[in-house]
């Protein structure tokens, strides 16, 4: 019977000291609980950035291609942004060379003439399929059919010309000559109308339709700002193309002799009144009094390159196209930053793929932070990181781990305290089946991903893995509640024993 009742007051009392055993641990340990198998796995071989609280890159912004064929003027301006300059001219765009987003734009898709700016898509065509040291003799019937009132070089029939020369004639002086000679030796003029509009379609440039290639007015010629500039843009990828459209003087054969001609780009030259841009690349201009003055042009700054195309100022004279061109310049490099794009110049296909491409980037951009935990885990020496709120033991691992002496050791004040042995001993190394060996780090994920816990192994449990200063509590408790029963049964016991001597007396 006294057995009995003392055995039932120790369960009772360890059972109350165990009811409220996580209460007294919550408060002996700050140290965060373990993390489950799953999220140390996760964090631990290659999450993604974000599991560990890093932003996720941005993907391309989306911009609606419908918004440049709406009327007037198109920008949208963020905080910062600079006041669009006043243009005069019937349709103009401002974008970005290298990413092809439109920064601003007036009447960007209104068809229009191109005057000699469609020379741009003729060299864009025809340019890459002959060497510039080639050199070609000139028949008359390459030169006949050109327009009354046709820009020329000085081309002479009989006479030999290497490509470049024809070229340069081309960018410069935009001879109508040289385009004709160019494109008889390119399968004929009608040929070279099927394949100039045929790169068109191949670009995006949906607003061009050729008639002429070399941009002599004609019925039915028309093109677009936009277009112009996704023609800029393009031959901006060829070097070729950029070296030819910014150089300012040439020399130019005739037989025996030579002559100078200089680029009609008043803003690459500096000529006639109109100051030089700073950085400018040129591109091409172009004139005939049914298009009006026309220009495209393009120019680098601080790294960043911008295509501007102008198409027929109503104000300001014959350079007010250079002009306007510079003052859309000047705005598009301050406000880059400060603008959202309104279009893009890339067709739809590329669009697609850039987008592609961009959340491709994101995604390696994600995998590259995560490559360090995986290094880690492939045996590379990993950072020894403090976190807010670890304890400052440290715990060995939970698969059949031993300690230097077998038992809990005591700290200064008493409290039950784990500590891992020094790395490199022979304890570590039985301790920890998946250690590297004396000098390399444990290849546990636990250990790795969440300092100051619990290792835990491929089947450990985490309720497993008691952490900080409450590993000892429970066996220190269920040990007081044991020696309260056990006393509380000694003194049922000396009561008893009372009673009855008071009995017998």
């Amino acid at each position: 019977m006294i057995v009995t009742s003392a055995v039932r007051h120790a369960a009772a009392g360890s059972a109350a000291l165990l009811f409220v055993l996580p209460v007294p641990a919550a408060v002996a340990s700050p140290a965060p609980t373990a993390p489950s198998v799953a999220s140390i796995s996760s964090v631990s071989f290659g999450s993604p950035a974000s599991a560990l609280g890093e932003p996720t890159p941005p993907a391309r912004g989306h911009v609606d291609p419908a918004r440049l064929d709406r009327r007037g003027v198109q920008v949208q301006p963020l905080a910062g942004a600079p006041r669009l300059p006043s243009a005069s001219a019937l349709s103009w765009v401002v974008a970005d060379a290298s990413t092809g987003e439109v920064l601003a734009a007036r009447d960007a898709h209104r068809k229009l003439p191109p005057a000699s700016t469609l020379k741009t898509l003729f060299a864009l065509t025809a340019l890459p399929h002959h060497d510039p040291s080639e050199q070609h003799t000139v028949a008359d019937s390459e030169l006949t059919g050109i327009g009354a009132g046709s820009s020329l070089v000085g081309i002479k029939e009989g006479y030999t010309y290497k490509v470049s020369d024809l070229w340069n004639g081309v960018f410069l002086s935009s001879g109508n000559d040289a385009v004709h000679v160019l494109a008889a030796m390119n399968g004929g003029w009608d040929a070279m109308a099927r394949k100039m509009q045929e790169k068109a379609r191949s670009l995006g440039a949906n607003d061009t339709h050729v008639v002429s290639p070399d941009g002599y007015d004609a019925p039915g010629q028309v093109s677009s700002a936009y277009d112009l500039a996704v023609f800029g843009r393009a031959g901006l990828q060829d070097p070729a193309f950029v070296r030819y459209c910014s150089t300012r003087y040439a020399d130019f054969p005739a037989g025996s002799w030579s002559y100078g001609i200089a680029n009609t780009n008043r803003l690459l030259t500096g000529e006639n009144g109109v100051e030089r841009y700073p950085g400018l690349i040129g591109i091409k201009n172009g004139y005939t009094s049914n298009a009006g003055n026309t220009l495209v042009s393009a120019a680098k700054r601080d790294g960043r390159t911008l295509v501007v195309s102008v198409m027929n100022p109503q104000e300001g004279g014959g350079y007010a196209v250079y002009e306007e061109a510079r003052s859309l310049l000047d705005w598009g490099f301050e406000a880059a930053e400060h603008v959202r794009p309104v279009g893009s110049l890339l067709p739809e296909r590329a669009k697609a793929e850039a987008d592609a491409r961009a959340v491709a980037a994101a995604r390696d951009g994600r995998d590259g932070a995560a490559a360090a935990p995986r290094a880690e885990a492939a045996g590379a020496e990993p950072a020894k990181k403090i976190r807010p709120g670890d304890a400052p033991a440290k715990v060995t691992s939970a698969e059949g781990a031993s300690e230097k002496s077998g038992k809990p050791e005591k700290g200064e004040k008493g409290a039950p305290v784990r500590s891992a042995p020094a790395s490199g001993s022979p304890e570590k190394d039985a301790a920890a089946p998946g250690a590297s060996g004396p000098d390399g780090p444990a290849r546990d994920a636990a250990a790795e991903g969440a300092p100051g816990t619990a290792s835990l192994g491929k089947d450990a449990s985490p309720a497993a893995a008691p952490s900080g200063a409450s590993a000892g509590l429970p066996l220190g408790l269920i040990g007081a509640a044991c020696a309260a029963a056990l006393g509380l049964w000694g003194w049922r016991r000396r009561a008893g024993a009372a009673t009855d001597d008071s009995v017998q007396e």
